[in-house]
């Protein structure tokens, strides 16, 4: 069992004692996160103290994911157990739906959790500082850079009335995604002129060293990332009372596994029905904004392409869609490639060059397995599951893989079944 804190009290960090970890947050250069977001979240204005809390509680759920290392990878990978104390607004908020939260993230993580809460300091400039001046946006989505979210948020844009308001939120750790969601802003903001944009664009992320100096353990597969995600996105979205959107194709969502070494960290939850379903009833029930629709949920992948090139036409749908980022591999740049290179070879690179091609549209993404002087052949070989992908798609999806999928009651297993079959359908032709 790992103990960890965090912490929004320098002196608290200072004196606490029987904790592994201890993580600051303040707006101080000794906080152990980068980024200038500060714990109250100040720059988004006027935010519920749950919503508040709960980017807390996220925040100190990514920083401990990334300090615990695990013992193993792929299918072997091992379960963690974490004690996790966090400095909210008020602990009997939170204490009562602490075993709900605990299961929520470890569905997400696939580790063991157990929550503790204290009572964090008042924001003291409160009374001080200015409310937003701007109009309550009519949407909030969560845009990541990668070609779901990219869809989404254009989509939205051109099915907003004149005078609108959109509301975009991006979160980013590699430092090479950043350009790619700035570009597909100005690209909205183009398409969709008779409404405004606005963009919360966030980096906040551990730090190497600890409060003492010494380098943190550093977990690569980071599964809870988008927990945070999806906090600082219904902070946003808090103020208008309308949900957070998260466009995320649904066959992606149900997360079949594509074999034994596709469990584990090379898995994710990020937005599974049944995750997002128990989040968003026990942030209802804490006294928290958790509304949360993903608009995507019955399509595939290349079934939202499609959308877009209906809404836009085929060659800027090409265009739009080619301009962001699907790579699960941000790690690239140590290969000596360029940053934000797409490698073609990962989960996220094959179903999405398979929805370029299931939509009929035209692919201009340089992926790095078709550089033609096979520079990063090394890199690609480490990153490829082109074989497993041909394994899966071999057979067609049977219903003891939908009911292996945990779904939630209102799931029903025939159109989780029906949706995996084209999610396959997609992949079976671009790889044949």
């Amino acid at each position: 069992m790992t103990r960890l804190l965090l912490t929004i009290d320098e002196q608290t960090a200072a004196d606490a004692d029987g904790f592994d970890e201890v993580f600051l947050w303040t707006r101080s250069t000794t906080s152990t996160f980068t980024g200038t977001l500060d714990p109250h979240l100040t720059a988004f204005g006027s935010v519920r103290q749950q919503n508040v809390d709960f980017t807390r509680i996220a925040l100190a759920v990514f920083a401990a994911d990334r300090s615990v290392r695990r013992q193993a990878r792929g299918s072997d990978w091992n379960a963690r157990d974490f004690d996790l104390t966090v400095e909210v607004g008020d602990p009997s908020q939170w204490q009562p739906h602490a075993e709900a939260l605990a299961q929520a993230v470890g569905f997400l993580t696939g580790d063991r959790w157990t929550f503790s809460f204290t009572r964090g300091a008042p924001n003291q400039a409160a009374e001080t500082e200015l409310a937003l001046d701007e109009t309550a946006p009519a949407a909030t989505i969560l845009l990541s850079g990668g070609a779901d979210s990219a869809a989404g948020a254009l989509l939205a844009a051109l099915d907003l009335p004149e005078g609108s308001t959109l509301q975009l939120v991006s979160h980013f750790s590699a430092t090479s995604i950043s350009p790619f969601q700035k570009d597909l802003v100005g690209r909205i903001r183009k398409a969709a002129p008779d409404i405004t944009v606005t963009h919360r664009q966030a980096n906040l992320n551990r730090t190497a060293k600890r409060l003492d100096g010494t380098s943190f353990q550093s977990e690569p597969s980071s599964r809870s990332r988008s927990l945070l995600f999806l906090a600082l996105g219904l902070a946003a979205a808090e103020r208008s009372g309308q949900p957070l959107l998260i466009p995320e194709n649904g066959f992606a969502s149900l997360n079949p596994p594509l074999g034994p070494e596709r469990r584990g960290s090379l898995s994710t939850h990020t937005t599974h029905p049944r995750f997002l379903r128990d989040l968003q009833d026990l942030l209802t029930a804490a006294g928290a904004h958790g509304l949360i629709q993903n608009p995507f949920q019955d399509l595939a992948k290349g079934q939202m392409f499609s959308q877009v090139a209906d809404r836009i036409g085929k060659p800027a749908a090409s265009e739009y869609l080619s301009a962001t980022n699907s790579c699960a591999h941000t790690d690239a740049r140590y290969s000596g490639v360029a940053p934000g290179s797409s490698c073609g070879v990962c989960f996220g690179c094959l179903v999405r060059r398979a929805s370029f091609h299931a939509s009929g549209l035209d692919d201009t993404t340089e992926y790095l397995c078709n550089d033609p002087t096979n520079r990063y052949a090394t890199f690609v070989e480490q990153k490829s599951i082109v074989e497993a992908m041909h394994d899966f798609v071999s057979h067609d999806p049977k219903p003891r893989m939908v009911m292996t999928m945990s779904l939630p009651d209102d799931y029903f297993p025939g159109a989780a079944l029906d949706l995996c079959q084209r999610g396959v359908e997609e992949m079976r032709a671009f790889l044949s």
